[in-house]
């Protein structure tokens, strides 16, 4: 069955909303790791800035010259130790001039705030963003404000920003993918007992109507099976009926249609000794049409043994087919020579073993050989081989005209004889064919039909499992 002719699996229909509903969460918690580093890493540096700023505030001096910073020379350098990051520090007055420190450090405008508290800022330093902090002191004596500037850049708490959101988003993908993957293994560990009830069924042999076993299906399956096994009982029901009424409607014909026979024989007697001459051809048509319908009924009784029995796998074994052939064959191979055609079989000198029914083989090849001498030119070929992977194979051809590709699939329908077959008197009842493929599937075989390479008669190969 094609993907367009039935739904998704089973496995896609539980895992897709999991997935999808995984994907959102992901998504949800890739958001909140962003916002969560954003907010730990710019609070630890803004604090850590703050800090720094507080602490060089609280080293300023005031004099008569102004406002001293009184830090060591290792102090001074600290804000820049790591150029990488901490890019330096000023100290300005009011008017924003330096008074210490790096004159590039951007100082903000608007510093009134920075009186209680620290402020910080955003601002650019050399072409690079950075974060700055601006605390402001008064002299205690004089009227003189200064303000301390420390600026860093945000490499560093972009890369903490970056090692937070690992952090958290990492384990989830983790986690994801192992949830994935123990839920992928779950579904077909669950799904493995419907997957070896079809394998089973598949495996199954023709006719084979036993109910399908509940052992190890999911609780949710069980109605689907029981339901399964109500529809094979019920189909196994009507075919045995239907063979049935087949078989009696065959019984039932056979006495009136022997009757008919014997009177158009008598008839057919009574006016020869009268010397009546010109009924001879509707006498002899008539003969003709009632050895037709007894062949017909007999092939009617041979469809319906051959499905009673074999529904059964009585004497199915392997055994040498060639040993079969020659036996069932040899009243039919007389009786074509009779007729002068020329019926070769080419068989191996070895056996040929393969699992087959000693009557019901020799009914298949009959209705074959039947076929081609009906249908077939002068010279007919069997050939029987053994397969290299084990079984048989047995070819029946003819050097007849055979039929048109497009009517080869037709071959083993059920009374197709083949166009205007009303116009042939052959005899044949367009039943041997398909009793012959009917008795080779449920031997387990294969039974197809071809032309031969050279484009002329018919070949029909039938494959025998071993």
């Amino acid at each position: 069955m094609s993907p367009a002719e039935h739904g998704p699996s089973l496995a896609r229909r539980l895992l897709l909303p999991l997935a999808l509903f995984w994907l959102v969460g992901l998504a949800a918690a890739g958001m909140g790791a962003y916002w969560l580093a954003r907010s730990a890493a710019n609070a630890a540096f803004d604090r850590s800035l703050q800090d720094e700023a507080a602490s060089l505030a609280t080293k300023v001096e005031w004099s008569d010259r102004g406002p001293l910073l009184d830090v060591s020379r290792q102090t001074l350098e600290l804000p820049g130790w790591e150029s990488r990051e901490r890019n330096g520090f000023v100290m300005v007055d009011i008017d924003g001039n330096p008074l210490a420190g790096d004159a590039s450090v951007p100082v903000p405008l608007d510093r009134s705030d920075s009186f209680e508290r620290p402020v910080m800022f955003d601002a650019q330093f050399e072409g690079e963003p950075v974060r700055g902090a601006v605390f402001s002191v008064t002299s205690p004596m004089i009227d003189r404000r200064v303000s301390i500037v420390v600026v860093e850049t945000r490499r560093k708490r972009s890369a903490l920003m970056r090692d937070v959101q690992l952090a958290i988003a990492g384990p989830a993908l983790l986690l994801g993918a192992l949830t994935f993957a123990l839920l992928g293994f779950s579904v077909r560990r669950g799904l493995a007992p419907l997957r070896a009830l079809g394998m089973a069924v598949a495996e199954r042999e023709l006719g084979d109507w036993r109910p399908l076993p509940l052992r190890d299906v999911p609780a949710e399956a069980v109605p689907m099976v029981e339901r399964i096994n109500a529809l094979l009982l019920d189909v196994q029901g009507s075919v045995a009926l239907q063979r049935r009424f087949v078989a009696d409607a065959a019984h039932q014909l056979r006495t009136p249609v022997a009757g008919i026979r014997v009177l158009a024989q008598e008839l057919e007697r009574e006016l020869a000794a009268a010397g009546e001459r010109g009924w001879q051809p509707l006498l002899a048509e008539l003969n003709r049409s009632g050895e037709r319908l007894t062949r017909l009924i007999g092939q009617l009784l041979s469809l319906a043994s051959s499905e009673t029995a074999l529904t059964m796998n009585a004497e199915h074994r392997p055994q040498d087919v060639v040993a079969l052939l020659r036996e069932a064959t040899e009243p039919l191979v007389l009786h074509g020579l009779r007729q002068g055609r020329c019926i070769e079989l080419d068989a191996p000198a070895e056996p040929v073993v393969a699992r087959a029914h000693p009557t019901w083989l020799g009914e298949v090849v009959n209705n074959l050989l039947d076929n081609a001498q009906r249908y077939g030119g002068p010279n007919i070929v069997m050939r029987v081989r053994a397969l290299d992977a084990g079984g048989a194979e047995v070819t029946v051809e003819d050097d007849g005209p055979g039929v048109d590709d497009a009517d080869l699939p037709r071959l083993f329908e059920p009374f197709w004889r083949g166009p205007r077959a009303d116009l042939r008197n052959d005899g044949g009842t367009g039943l041997g064919l398909a009793i012959a493929r009917e008795i080779v599937e449920r031997l387990g075989g294969t039974l197809t039909a071809a032309r031969p390479p050279q484009g002329r008669g018919m070949r029909f190969t039938v494959r025998l499992a071993a």
